[in-house]
């Protein structure tokens, strides 16, 4: 059997995407907190952690994966990721009834912030 235990994302500015991705997951850091690693968990410590990985890489467009965060306060959830510093990406073929807004953190790593009532617990 296996399970999701980590999705990494690879970062150039580690201390930056650490605090947008603990505030934009409400999770915490791991200790200890690498000078080049970082694992974040859920509180509660259910589902599975965000590693956040000091590389050089280039993004990739579009980005062969992203993470799906899901909600019940769509509107809510996207103002408040905007706040912390992620922007919305305008996607021309994006269906008009669309349940996704797609989103990208501060360095453009993309994700997707989906309506989903009464998937959150």
């Amino acid at each position: 059997m296996l399970v999701v235990g980590s999705v990494v994302i690879r970062v150039r500015d580690l201390e930056r995407q650490l605090a947008f991705w603990t505030a934009a997951l409400d999770y915490v850091p791991r200790e200890p907190v690498g000078d080049d690693w970082a694992v974040l968990r859920s509180k509660d410590g259910r589902g599975p952690n965000v590693s956040l990985d000091l590389s050089p890489s280039e993004r990739v467009l579009p980005p062969r994966i992203h993470l799906d965060l899901y909600t019940e306060d769509q509107d809510a959830e996207v103002q408040r990721l905007a706040a912390l510093g992620a922007t919305e990406v305008h996607w021309d073929r994006r269906p008009a009834d669309a349940d996704y807004v797609i989103m990208q953190d501060p360095e453009g790593n993309r994700f997707c912030v989906v309506d989903a009532p009464g998937l959150v617990e």
